[in-house]
């Protein structure tokens, strides 16, 4: 059921990531006129234009099969295709002049994309704004990343008949690739990891991308997750999922009207300004959605939304299905990119700075505390966006049919499922996470979390140093 459910998922993703970095790093809601330039139009990378119109930027996303650039072409979710740097070149300053939305699909290698543009920004010339990477470069040998000294159809020959040689140049092409990124963001381009290992790879072949005085998997670049979507699940939200079983358009329309009432009732009340705007980017996403044609597979829809978001929209689902509003029952999930259900030191846990980022204990929670609290299923796996052995995902599935029991156990499950990870979050030191631990358990009495208590660094230090010299 979940294998075509909707494209949506990855473009949502895409969004909210957007709007994050544009208020983090631009200081600004406005995307307008903005170039945000990477690679990939593959799987979830597929999503990276769709998701630049929608959240009113300039996307140029280079892509070296023509098979793929194609797909998304005919799909709409790139708007144009062109073949020659120069013109994708072009087709940026007429963008950036008229202030438009749209999305460009390069097809080359993005690291001559990324060497133009600093070569324009050397002679005065900055275009772009915002960059990352979505290559699989968790699988960098094997076709995940495409070295920019050969052509495409010459690489897959290569890295099966000469593989040895096919890595050195992969790993050329990645130095050469942050080099040029280097460059630009030295004329204010600001670039981020997006967890595929891109600055993971590129440190293994050679290039100075650590913090100074970081830990060993802190890069000077900012990770999304490490730096930027963490602080969003640490506030609760991530990626809620849900199917309509009817398989009916005109029940998933309810489903948006419904979510689009309950996130407009939760911003009446009092919530953080961080909050409402978590809340507000979604809302304009579930009422858009429907104009935006995300639908590939079931019926099927994904906004963020915290613990409260989750519980009411699920008990208003369940609702609607028992009136008959809704026709048929609709099953709840949600992503393993998400507040809790994954641990992932290179991704989802990356910015948990308590030590436990290398533990997979919080999947199995997950997944035990979410079968015994009414889950309908439940999921232990390795793999998943970051490579096998990497990460522990805990998954769950629950149906919504209607009756009492289906609403009680949508209230426990949901608020465990979410909780377990904000809680995390919570010891490791996260101010977003203690505030919504606080106010959760302001507003539920049978709620309880064991709060940390932070000790100044200086003390532990002096500490340390008068039991050493013991």
């Amino acid at each position: 059921m979940f294998s075509k459910e909707s494209v949506s998922s990855s473009v949502l993703y895409q969004l909210m990531l957007r709007n994050s970095v544009c208020r983090r790093y631009l200081g600004s809601d406005n995307l307008k006129g903005k170039v945000f330039v990477s690679s990939g139009l593959g799987g979830m990378s597929g999503a990276q234009p769709k998701a630049a119109t929608v959240s009113g930027c300039i996307g140029v996303i280079a892509e070296v099969s023509e098979e793929a650039l194609d797909k998304r072409h005919k799909q709409g979710w790139v708007l144009h295709k062109v073949t020659n740097l120069e013109d994708c070149i072009n087709m940026i300053r007429e963008g950036r002049r008229n202030g438009i939305s749209t999305s460009i699909g390069f097809l080359g290698n993005v690291v001559s994309l990324w060497e133009r543009l600093a070569e324009l920004a050397e002679q005065g010339e900055m275009l772009v704004e915002l960059g990352s990477d979505q290559t699989s470069c968790h699988n960098p040998f094997l076709g995940g990343y495409y070295p920019v000294q050969l052509t495409y159809e010459q690489a897959r020959r290569m890295m099966h008949e000469d593989p040895s040689q096919f890595k050195a140049l992969v790993q050329e092409s990645l130095r050469r690739q942050v080099s040029a990124i280097e460059k630009l963001a030295s004329h204010g381009l600001h670039f981020f990891d997006y967890g595929n290992a891109f600055l993971l790879e590129a440190s293994r072949a050679g290039v100075d991308v650590l913090a100074k005085g970081g830990g060993a998997n802190e890069f000077k670049y900012p990770s999304y997750v490490q730096h930027i979507m963490g602080d969003v699940f640490s506030l609760g939200f991530g990626p809620f999922r849900w199917v309509c079983t009817s398989c009916d358009e005109c029940d998933l329309d309810t489903t948006d009207e419904i979510a689009a009432e309950v996130i407009e009732n939760i911003l009446k009340s009092d919530v953080s300004i961080k909050t409402a705007q978590q809340y507000n980017d979604n809302l304009r996403w579930i009422k858009e959605a429907k104009h935006n044609k995300l639908v590939v597979g079931s019926q099927a829809r994904i906004l963020y939304a915290d613990q409260t978001g989750r519980v009411e929209i699920a008990v208003a689902f369940n609702k609607a299905i028992r009136s008959g509003r809704l026709k048929a029952p609709v099953v709840l999930s949600r992503d393993h990119h998400d507040v809790s259900g994954t641990d992932s030191p290179f991704r989802e846990t990356s910015n948990i700075y308590d030590g436990s980022a290398f533990c997979a204990d919080m999947a199995v929670q997950n997944c035990i505390g979410d079968s015994f609290r009414g889950a309908t299923w439940v999921a232990l796996h390795n793999g998943g966006g970051c490579g096998w052995g990497e990460v522990i995902n805990g998954g769950f599935g629950l149906v919504l049919d209607g009756s009492e029991e289906a609403e009680q156990r949508a209230v426990s499950m949901l608020q465990w499922d979410v909780s377990n990870g904000v809680a995390r979050r919570c010891w490791a030191g996260n101010a977003n996470a203690d505030e919504t631990v606080r106010r959760s358990m302001k507003e539920n009495s049978m709620f309880r979390v064991t709060l940390p208590n932070f000790v100044d660094e200086l003390i532990l230090n002096d500490a340390f140093s008068k039991m050493s010299s013991e």
